[in-house]
């Protein structure tokens, strides 16, 4: 009979054996179905799209900028296309002059956003931890 921690690392290894095993379908060893989507919407700009379109729910370019403190309209751009090819944001184009374009998360993006509030919460829980361990 291990520690708790033993039984914590024994707990996640067994995860992490069920996790590849179920998802991995290829014989390509890096696959993994979630790391391309992880890797686009884990950046610091796309934190803070996801961030405030979850909490105003619908925006357009130029209130996004507004609320995203440092962001040039081309990398807000650039982030807004990623999470929407990586099914977390819709765009909305209005046939208006001058066109008016606003950004949501979809269901699935507010799902994620609501794990990333959870994993965000998690890390500054135990921030100081972190170094005290081993």
């Amino acid at each position: 009979m291990g520690t708790i921690a033993d039984n914590q690392a024994i707990a996640l290894k067994e995860k992490i054996k069920i996790f590849f095993a179920n998802t991995i379908k290829q014989k390509e060893s890096t696959f993994c179905p979630i790391k391309d989507m992880l890797a686009a919407s884990l950046d610091k700009w796309s934190l803070f799209v996801i961030y405030n379109l979850g909490y105003h729910k619908l925006m357009r370019f130029n209130a996004l900028k507004f609320r995203i403190d440092g962001i040039s309209s081309r990398m807000l751009s650039i982030t807004l296309k990623k999470l929407e090819k990586n099914g977390l944001v819709d765009r909305f184009v209005y046939a208006e002059v001058p066109p008016r374009v606003e950004y949501k998360l979809t269901d699935f993006g507010s799902a994620f956003a609501d794990k990333l509030i959870d994993m965000s919460q998690w890390y500054v829980e135990h921030y100081q931890d972190r170094t005290q361990s081993d």
